[in-house]
């Protein structure tokens, strides 16, 4: 499984971009929420290690394993259905030996080595019905175990994230044609559904945060309370910020405007401390993340590490997209982290594992 390898081949400047933009969000959860700074440097030691070691290993006999992953995924996920830790009225998370990790954020990358493999060893066939219904049929048992959580904010990622998979992999433009003719008006047909007062399509929680979107004054002490303080705390900080664990009274960190602020809304609190310049910092680092990714995505040797590099690119991409839009109210608030910056140690050991398999694409690049 391990091959030689080329130093001179390896992706350094991925590493760079990732471990600068991970100590980042240690430095904000440090001030978001001190008692939990020591589990992210531990979070980011142990999948450091794991990104490092994957990167060694031949990613092409690690996918022939591929139905065990997928078997493996969907287990954990029944088991979190079946017997898992319910928090905040969702039941997200899975206690085994003593460990607690989300079994919805390490699917998306199983899920990404899986279709991955299918469709390199189904390459030619991408553009038949059949196949395109095979892969749906599959995508359905995770996913909908995912929503059922309920986790509406990772199926719209994970949504997300196959529809990258199968233009990647070769899906013909007029089935993509097709899906956008019928998603567009389907999905504006769910919104109007949705808004209605006696509605059943999604929870009521969920409801009121999308109205709260559209009407922030009606809700402005209820659902929009999170997403105003947050744009409140990103726009006082303006050019430079208020400075690291800053002891301002006005500081809407300090006035536990945001219930947790190490999470969901960490971006608030970067933007309120280190202002323009570092907002801006974080995203262009998102972005440069992801661009390498591409880069190394489009010098694959196949199509399964095509999709490996640029799932993974997708993943940071609109996952990072969503959360600072949710953290400045450019979309209703869900809640879904920053990678690499957001408090969450399954997060986190799954973006690095995903890096991982991206630098072992890296190593086995085309000439």
């Amino acid at each position: 499984m391990l091959r030689q390898y080329h130093i001179r081949d390896y992706d350094f400047k991925l590493i760079i971009l990732v471990v600068a933009l991970t100590v980042i969000g240690i430095f904000a959860i440090g001030s978001a929420e001190e008692s939990l700074q020591s589990r992210q440097i531990a979070g980011f030691v142990f999948g450091f290690f794991l990104m490092i070691v994957l990167s060694l290993f031949d990613y092409s006999i690690l996918l022939r394993f591929y139905w065990i992953m997928y078997v493996f995924n969907v287990v954990l996920l029944e088991l979190v259905r079946r017997q898992g830790v319910e928090r905040g009225g969702a039941q997200r998370w899975l206690n085994i030996f003593g460990i607690q990790f989300q079994p919805s954020e390490t699917a998306k990358i199983l899920l990404l080595l899986f279709f991955a493999q299918l469709i390199l060893k189904h390459k030619d066939e991408m553009d038949s019905i059949k196949m395109i219904g095979l892969c749906v049929l599959l995508f359905i048992p995770p996913i909908g175990l995912i929503y059922k959580q309920p986790d509406l904010s990772t199926s719209i990622m994970v949504v997300l994230l196959f529809c990258v998979i199968l233009f990647i992999g070769g899906i013909s433009w007029k089935y993509i044609i097709m899906a956008v003719a019928v998603a567009v008006p389907a999905f504006v047909i769910l919104l109007t559904l949705i808004l209605q007062p006696d509605q059943k399509i999604i929870d009521p929680y969920q409801q009121r945060r999308i109205l709260a979107h559209f009407y922030p004054e009606e809700y402005a002490n209820a659902e929009a309370y999170q997403q105003n303080n947050s744009v409140t705390a990103i726009g006082s900080g303006m050019l430079y910020g208020k400075g690291y664990k800053n002891n301002e009274v006005s500081s809407v960190k300090n006035g536990n405007f945001i219930s947790e602020p190490q999470t969901d809304f960490i971006y608030a609190v970067i933007g309120e401390e280190f202002g323009f310049v570092g907002g801006c910092t974080v995203i262009v680092l998102l972005i440069l993340i992801s661009f390498e990714c591409i880069m190394v995505a489009r010098r694959a040797k196949d199509i399964a590490g095509t999709i490996i590099a640029a799932g993974v690119a997708a993943l940071i991409g609109f996952q990072g997209i969503i959360n600072i839009s949710v953290a400045t109210r450019v979309i209703p608030n869900t809640g879904i982290p920053l990678p690499f910056v957001s408090y969450g140690l399954t997060s986190l050991v799954s973006l690095y594992i995903g890096v991982g398999f991206v630098l072992n694409v890296r190593l086995q690049c085309k000439k």
